[in-house]
């Protein structure tokens, strides 16, 4: 659940990398703000399934937590120390959606799934015989990762009838799956958008969301023919160059409350009414879809 937590301890306990001086007192430096920044968030409480007075005021304070966090995250000399394949960036965004919907998915049920999941996308059987399928179903479940979902964990079982020897499967069944970005680009888009389309096929009722920090897709992309419900550019502006980012001259926006209050919003509604998307109950309506 606290991915980014997790990716900074495997930095600190690495054998064999992050040993030098600069590595270990930039580790240091971070694990000191990281530790500050994972306190204010538990210290927070809310919002939940309950709509409140307060849910707008403490979203802003876990929104000005996470600006701070990443102001200092951010800085050129730990960004250039840490690159992108460490995670270690990219992982902030993860851990901020555990702490913004863990007290309303908690407060549905303890038993929830809610963090990285290893989600469920399809299913074969393989057999080696016909002898063989009678005995067991050798079934193959396909998983897809999603950098944060909620949902729940199920646990399978499969058995031939007639047959003692039984198969157990384990896997993710996510009601909302989120994907984290640091930016959003067309390669990506046509990526996510392939991951959204499988996981609705075996789940229609799921919701799919996008979360970026920036953008960088022009006005030729239609989004209207894809399986992503909604999209979340957080600070409402176009992706540059990490270089340029340290430019004097370069304005970064924050990451803005009113676009995370919007998504923790959406996906509270989704999560708190029913899905009503039988044919029957279509029928009384007088539509279908």
């Amino acid at each position: 659940m606290l991915v980014h937590g997790k990716n900074l301890e495997q930095k600190e306990n690495h054998q064999s990398k992050y040993n030098d001086p600069d590595s270990r007192r930039y580790l240091a430096e971070i694990r000191a703000e990281y530790d500050a920044w994972k306190k204010a968030n538990d210290e927070l409480r809310g919002p939940t399934s309950v709509i409140c007075d307060d849910d707008f005021q403490i979203i802003e304070s876990r929104v000005q937590l996470l600006n701070q966090y990443k102001d200092f995250l951010d800085q050129q000399h730990y960004a250039e120390k840490f690159d992108s394949r460490s995670n270690l960036h990219s992982s902030v965004l993860e851990e901020f959606m555990y702490y913004l919907f863990r007290d309303l998915v908690f407060g549905i049920s303890e038993h929830a799934l809610i963090g990285k999941s290893n989600s469920f996308k399809d299913i074969f059987f393989r057999a080696e015989s016909c002898l063989d399928m009678l005995i067991a179903p050798r079934a193959f479940v396909e998983t897809k990762n999603h950098d944060f979902a909620i949902g729940v964990s199920i646990i399978a079982r499969m058995q031939c009838e007639g047959s003692d020897i039984p198969e157990d499967h384990n896997w993710d069944l996510p009601a909302v799956a989120i994907e984290c970005k640091t930016y959003l680009d067309k390669t990506m888009l046509q990526d996510v958008a392939t991951a959204a389309e499988q996981l609705k096929q075996k789940n229609p009722n799921a919701l799919y969301i996008v979360v970026a920090e920036w953008l960088k897709l022009t006005e030729s992309v239609n989004l209207k023919k894809y399986k992503i419900d909604q999209i979340y550019v957080l600070r409402k502006q176009k992706n540059t160059d990490r270089g340029l980012r340290y430019d004097s001259s370069y304005c970064k926006n924050p990451i803005y409350s009113d676009a995370v209050i919007h998504c923790f919003n959406y996906v509270r509604d989704f999560l708190t009414h029913d899905w009503q998307g039988s044919i029957s109950h279509g029928l009384n309506r007088g539509f279908l879809i």
